[in-house]
């Protein structure tokens, strides 16, 4: 099995995107990973990240992770909107030129929770069929009506009981009115960034994925 993620630049909205991308040689499936908060530090580098990419390749699926406009390499600077789910939107597009047959799963942790959850939302309304969607700590306040999560694809939120930068109480009450089938899972004596819980958070996701 190829491990070595391949350096790209995808063309973005407002200017070339830094992506790694894995092309899993018959892979099942695709899946697109979205960092947590540009502005706070984070990026596609993220240790939460590199366990969501490590694990959906080895569930053989092709991966690509990527920064955010204003991050890294990428063009632009941070929207903290709409902007961040128009460039995981270019990078879907990019997924989709070249594995037109494949489904998509997306994968977001913390702000990347809203990024995620988002284009799933677009990508539905575009009549695509999503395989999953993974919010891992998701910073579900973001969500608005003008940017509201996918609606059909099987969900999965996992969150950290102790989280100190998203407040769980705000994700599990999200979850109670969120009005569609869908899986919680809490994590006991966790904190955000999974620290010491990363071999606990890949083996949640193993057999979902």
């Amino acid at each position: 099995m190829l491990t070595r993620e391949t350096p790209i630049t995808i063309a973005g909205p407002v200017g070339d995107l830094e992506a790694l991308w894995l092309d899993t040689p018959d892979a099942k499936g695709v899946a697109l990973i979205c960092h947590p908060n540009p502005v706070h530090g984070g990026t596609m580098l993220n240790k939460v990240i590199s366990t969501l990419q490590r694990t959906a390749r080895d569930c053989g699926l092709a991966t690509l992770r990527f920064n955010y406009r204003g991050v890294g390499a990428s063009a632009g600077s941070s929207d903290m909107t709409s902007g961040e789910v128009d460039d995981a939107q270019a990078a879907a597009a990019w997924l989709q030129e070249r594995y037109p047959q494949l489904p998509i799963t997306l994968l977001g942790f913390s702000f990347g929770g809203f990024v995620a959850a988002a284009l799933g939302g677009r990508l539905e309304a575009q009549g695509l069929t999503l395989t999953k969607l993974f919010m891992v700590a998701p910073a579900v306040h973001r969500l608005t009506a003008e940017l509201p999560p996918a609606a059909n694809c099987p969900l999965v939120v996992i969150q950290p009981e102790t989280d100190e930068v998203i407040d769980p109480q705000t994700v599990y009450q999200w979850s109670a009115t969120l009005g569609r089938a869908h899986e919680l899972l809490k994590v006991a004596e966790c904190g955000h960034f999974f620290h010491g819980k990363l071999t606990d958070l890949k083996d949640l996701l193993l057999p979902r994925l």
